[in-house]
């Protein structure tokens, strides 16, 4: 298994992409081409005391690199010879098995669309973030943030996608989807939130997916369902939100600890569990999110990933190529089609 690495997108680049992408070598035995500016990826290495490329990695050279500011819709044509552009292409040309990139993430779905393209049928591609669960779980917010305008059907392909994602990828039998609304009754929201919830119940009665109704904000990071519906503007919201609350407990933590000698003590007892905490919580333990719709994997590493996150970004782009999650969206786009028609 192959995997493209843009080493020359994210604020830590090309250090950190070079990093993580050796270290994910050690670590899972991956395949990995890094594509970018070939003397900087050596300098690197070089740095670091490291002479040759390890066994299974690779340099793609690309002397362009895409700007924070550049304007997405041009990136294509103005900036074909960037890191980004170039791995790619090669992803659509059957070069690598799936593309992470912690670059401009406008720029990165607009590639993606145009390049790899969508799978048939879907009509935006979602971004699919996971998050830690009360439960032990994970749960899928489908979209944070790619698509900041939706229209019902737009809902329902991101409960299609998602569902079929939770499947592959995580294993899950029949994952249970929700609608992000403010509040469970079938009434609550606007016009979009209840011509949305429309659709997924139907869907569900056609077996297509386990819709079980709107979740509230509050019970997600709880496990109440397995995927969360939502826009693109709503999504990341929640999941900024909940980020945000989760630095907000780990800095109070931390401060409970440092308050006198009898709190150093309690954390000395209880630190192994701390440390379990804060790295459950840790955006770099996750690696990335990947665009669902597109037909190969494309993942989106933080722009501020460091060379863990990127190992993690790696390991997260083998196991969504591994889990064949494009034929399972096809299977179930096509039993929908079948149930339109009945």
């Amino acid at each position: 298994m192959k995997i493209i690495l843009d080493a020359m997108g994210g604020d830590l680049a090309p250090e950190a992409p070079v990093l993580g992408a050796i270290d994910a070598v050690k670590a899972y035995g991956a395949e990995i081409t890094l594509v970018g500016r070939g003397e900087e990826i050596l300098e690197v290495m070089k740095k670091h005391g490291i002479d040759d490329l390890p066994e299974g990695m690779e340099i793609a050279n690309a002397d362009d690199v895409v700007d924070m500011h550049d304007d997405p819709a041009s990136v294509i044509h103005k900036r074909k010879n960037s890191s980004m552009i170039v791995g790619l292409k090669m992803l659509a040309d059957g070069k690598g098995d799936a593309f992470v990139s912690a670059g401009s993430t406008g720029a990165l779905l607009t590639g993606a669309t145009l390049l790899v393209r969508r799978i048939k049928g879907i009509r935006r591609a979602a971004m699919a973030p996971s998050m830690p669960t009360k439960t032990g779980g994970r749960v899928i917010i489908c979209d944070c943030g790619a698509n900041a305008e939706c229209t019902p059907e737009f809902l329902l392909q991101f409960g299609l996608v998602g569902s079929a994602y939770a499947k592959n990828v995580f294993g899950l039998e029949n994952p249970r989807v929700g609608l992000l609304n403010i509040g469970t009754e079938d009434s609550k929201g606007t016009q979009l939130q209840k011509d949305a919830f429309t659709l997924l119940q139907n869907a569900a009665q056609k077996g297509l997916i386990n819709f079980t109704g709107n979740v509230e904000a509050r019970s997600v990071p709880l496990g109440e369902v397995d995927v969360v519906v939502c826009d693109g503007f709503s999504g990341n919201i929640l999941i900024k939100s909940i980020e945000g609350t989760a630095m907000f407990m780990g800095s109070m933590l931390k401060k409970m600890f440092k308050k006198n000698l009898f709190c150093n003590l309690g954390y000395l007892l209880c630190k192994s569990g701390v440390s379990d905490l804060m790295k459950l919580l840790d955006y770099r333990e996750i690696g990335g999110t990947q665009f669902l719709g597109i037909q190969k994997p494309v993942i989106k590493a933080h722009g501020s990933s460091d060379a863990l996150a990127f190992r993690n970004a790696v390991r997260q782009a083998m196991d969504a190529a591994q889990g064949n999650f494009t034929a399972q969206l096809e299977r179930d786009l096509a039993a929908m089609k079948e149930c339109d028609h009945d």
